[in-house]
């Protein structure tokens, strides 16, 4: 028998009505959803820092070339 914990109470899946499955498998698919949205963020902040570092390094050289 499948299990789920729902504020700390351990629930049969094979006990729950029609409505209460149709509400967990919302509730998978939401949490599949946000994981994916994690991961994309991680690969955003990624793509942002090295965007920022490659802008540093443009304004460093600029800089370095107003210096000479």
């Amino acid at each position: 028998m499948p299990k789920i914990t729902v504020d700390g109470l351990e629930y049969n899946t094979e006990d729950l009505t029609e409505n209460g499955k149709a509400q967990l498998a919302s509730l998978q698919f939401l949490e599949q959803q946000m994981a994916k949205l994690k991961s994309e963020i991680a690969v955003y902040q990624t793509a942002r820092n090295a965007y920022a570092q490659a802008l540093k390094a443009e304004l460093d050289k600029a800089q370095q070339s107003e210096d000479a």
